[in-house]
């Protein structure tokens, strides 16, 4: 279920992109723990990483468009594979992630651009090694687009200059283009360019994190443009601006199973060596419990993210359903990777703070995912336009395939305007559900009719709607219905142990209960509403030999099987 780098085959990919992601993993472990953890306490740039991506044509061959891949059968934007190598880069190190995720980004409005000669130069680059960034928040407004105060002022003949600043842009003391969003000063139209980092009127201002990436703040002086730097404009830029995020979000899910799995693999080790009392730790009940709620939460995370990966590679104008499940990897696989380190350091408790353990790393990092590409408010605010035709208004869609072909996923950049969103349909969740029997599976769906009754019959007044809290809490119940669905359909796929996925289920109705109180537990809640949050409040059924199954089979024998080259 988890990736190994000791004996992941990668038997899915075809022959280069296999020796891509196994020479990534022979470079990390070649470095070698102890010198990963002092390049990342002394903040080292990763140079050594961008001469090994150089020399083995890593970005150019996963980050270039079949269109733009010079004759290479190999070169194509393949989410599949990109997801892979974002496992593998949060495995070893998320400043390493950083610097491929910042320039995804970089590169979504130049892919999604109208300017041919920077697309095929953005292709040159890349074959030479270079990195891109993205360059949208701004320190004042951060990604408030409406308020962005960089211009690009028009000076006839086809040039210009730009004038402003950006803030928390990675990348933006090495890019070779960095996409810059702007206003046009005359029309107040807005405009994606790019720009040279290594330009004389490009100032990088700072650093603005104690961290081995680059996140900077960059400004603008009278900076030369001219039609050849223009990727967009007006409706278009805007709509680039935004899909580019649909885009590079979908990593952030990936980066934290990539930084929980490694964590577990040491978590689990550590405390299985260790004896107190007389026991080994690991032989403790509320042990148990801990690292089998981390387990399954880790999976879930997997098939949950796996499964979007289909929807993704498979959307069209005619099938958008991809804009739901997106942010959810982005928000809710995030965020539940940050409640598996949680319940990992409970464990390995003050082992978790020295500087000679990946986790040290892990427990920091993982925090930062969840508040990246939009926070958790943002994403949730985006969700919650899909609850209406999700649950009341379903549509009839083909069934999507496992998607892990070598296919240039050509939609990603041309996938339209970005408005709509509340038409959106999606195929009935019961299909999904439906299909297994399993006694937590039934217990969630029994929760999931309440949550329907609530809001049928109990919904929210006007006042309750604009309270934040409330809108997220309701969000959050939403949330866990299509986070089910897609770990059903891919449990289903890969034809994954019933025991295993009842055992989801079971933190996946505590969840339910939780968030329901919540709503419950608030001051405007009325007296109907109460009574249904609290028939949503369920307890998953015990069963203690499919527990000490999973425990003994599936988590207990991932000890010492991982351990990082020293």
């Amino acid at each position: 279920m988890l990736f190994n780098p000791k004996n992941e085959t990668y038997d899915h990919l075809d022959a280069r992109s296999k020796e891509i992601m196994q020479k990534t993993i022979e470079f990390f472990e070649t470095k070698g723990k102890k010198k990963l953890k002092e390049d990342y306490h002394n903040m080292v740039w990763y140079a050594d990483f961008l001469d090994f991506v150089k020399e083995n044509q890593v970005f150019a061959t996963l980050l270039t468009p079949s269109d733009y891949a010079d004759g290479d059968p190999d070169t194509r934007w393949d989410t599949s594979r990109i997801c892979d190598f974002n496992e593998i880069l949060g495995f070893y190190g998320l400043p390493y992630w950083y610097t491929w995720q910042v320039s995804i980004l970089g590169l979504g409005p130049i892919w999604m651009g109208q300017n041919e000669a920077v697309k095929k130069k953005a292709a040159a680059l890349l074959r030479e090694g270079a990195i891109f960034a993205f360059g949208l928040s701004e320190r004042t407004h951060g990604a408030d687009l409406y308020s962005s105060e960089m211009t690009l002022t028009a000076l006839g003949d086809g040039k210009y200059v730009a004038d402003g600043g950006k803030y928390y842009i990675g990348n933006g003391n090495k890019a070779a283009m960095v996409s810059t969003f702007a206003r046009d000063s005359e029309t107040d139209e807005y405009v994606f360019f790019v720009a040279d980092s290594q330009h004389e009127n490009y100032e990088c201002v700072q650093n603005v994190v104690a961290w081995q990436g680059y996140v900077s703040e960059y400004a603008l002086h009278s900076y030369p443009v001219t039609d050849a730097e223009i990727l967009t404009k007006g409706r278009d830029a805007w709509d680039s601006s935004l899909n580019t995020i649909n885009v590079g979000k979908f990593n952030l899910g990936w980066g934290s199973i990539g930084i929980c799995t490694h964590a577990f693999y040491e978590a689990i080790t550590h405390a299985a060596q260790r004896n107190l009392y007389g026991k080994w730790v690991t032989d403790f009940p509320h042990i148990q419990q801990l690292f089998t709620d981390a387990y399954t939460r880790l999976v879930a995370m997997k098939f949950f993210a796996s499964r979007a990966v289909d929807y993704m590679r498979s959307a069209s104008p005619e099938d958008r359903r991809y804009l739901l499940f997106n942010p959810m990897v982005k928000m809710k696989v995030t965020t539940q990777g940050e409640e598996v380190i949680n319940l990992l350091w409970d464990v390995i408790a003050a082992r978790g703070f020295e500087k000679d353990t990946y986790f040290e790393m892990a427990a920091k990092e993982i925090r930062a995912l969840p508040k990246l590409e939009g926070t958790v408010h943002v994403n949730m605010a985006l969700i919650i336009k899909f609850m209406a035709n999700y649950f009341f208004n379903p549509g009839e869609f083909p069934e999507i395939p496992k998607r892990d072909d070598a296919a240039n996923d050509d939609f990603l950049f041309n996938q339209g305007p970005t408005r709509g969103l509340g038409k959106i349909r999606f195929h009935d969740y019961n299909i999904a559900y439906d299909s297994v029997d399993l006694p937590n599976v039934s217990i969630f769906r029994e929760q999931i009719g309440v949550l329907k009754e609530f809001l049928m019959t109990a919904t929210p007044s006007e006042a309750q709607s604009k309270d934040i809290d409330f809108l997220l809490n309701i969000g959050e119940l939403f949330t866990l219905v299509a986070y089910g669905q897609l770990i059903i359909e891919k449990a289903n796929m890969e034809k994954a142990d019933t025991d295993l996925l009842d055992q989801i289920f079971d933190f996946m109705i505590r969840d339910f209960s939780k968030f329901a109180l919540q709503i419950y537990s608030k001051t405007s809640s009325t007296e109907k509403q109460m009574e249904l949050c609290m028939k949503m409040v369920r307890k998953p059924s015990v069963n203690t030999e499919r527990f000490q199954k999973i425990w003994q089979n599936s988590v207990y024998t991932l000890k010492e099987t991982y351990e990082m080259n020293a």
